[in-house]
């Protein structure tokens, strides 16, 4: 569907899966048996299991987690961003303002699970969220080529520099294009204790590698302007929709 252009294609098969999803719960079940409507009551550890995929048999390939490595079944990116809650309403507002304004734009989500939305405490960590905060993940496709742009990425492109310079959303350290990580030593309070931890516990480079790594680049702040914005860069809209 992407390599083709076909925004149809992909909205119709958008759909047939977030039914699916309805139809199954996602693989929740009452009574241990089939799911039969909500509410679902039970322990989160045993809710959250993907579909159900947790239970099924290891030599049943057909019915295996998505990223179990036998079946290469994941094959998207994934963008995080971290909110302080006082935000999230408005963030919200504004993507489906954005959503509004070409509905098809958002099919390419869909397919992937849409916006996933969790909560997370307050923490004291130095890497940890000062408050209490909501993460939204969202994934798409991505081609091999870093250059072939996704279905609608300027939409989404808007939708993350919306997140991350409209809202200051804080990026999960392991996901997220480079674009992400623009500023990111301003957004934590306790950066510097991270910096100096790892001289004080005189930690191998690698450990905390890619943390000071990223603020070094974005200190920097280095772009690109052209048309197409590859993967890896850090593009940044002169206009923006909204």
């Amino acid at each position: 569907m992407e390599s083709a252009r076909n925004v149809n294609g992909k909205c119709v098969m958008a759909s047939t899966f977030i039914g699916y999803k309805k139809l199954i719960a996602n693989g929740l079940k009452n009574n241990h048996l089939i799911f039969t409507g909500y509410p679902v009551v039970g322990h989160q550890g045993k809710m959250q299991t993907s579909g159900s995929c947790l239970y099924s048999p290891s030599r049943r390939i057909d019915t295996s987690c998505a990223w179990d490595p036998r079946i290469n079944g994941l094959f998207f990116y994934e963008s995080t961003a971290i909110f302080p809650t006082q935000k999230f309403r408005d963030f919200i507002l504004d993507v489906k303002r954005l959503r509004n304004l070409n509905p098809e734009s958002f099919c390419g989500v869909d397919i992937y699970n849409g916006l996933l939305i969790r909560f997370i405490k307050a923490s004291k960590a130095y890497l940890g969220q000062t408050e209490d905060s909501v993460v939204v993940d969202f994934n798409y496709y991505r081609a091999d080529e870093a250059s072939t742009p996704r279905l609608y990425q300027d939409v989404w492109e808007e939708v993350e520099q919306m997140a991350f310079f409209k809202y200051g959303a804080k990026p999960h350290w392991a996901k997220n294009r480079n674009l992400a990580f623009l500023g990111v030593n301003k957004k934590y309070v306790n950066f510097k204790q991270v910096c100096s931890s790892k001289e004080q516990i005189g930690s191998p480079e690698r450990i905390f590698r890619r943390v000071v790594r990223r603020d070094n680049v974005w200190e920097e702040g280095r772009g690109t302007s052209r048309r197409v914005c590859p993967r890896g860069s850090v593009c940044l809209f002169r206009r923006q929709a909204l």
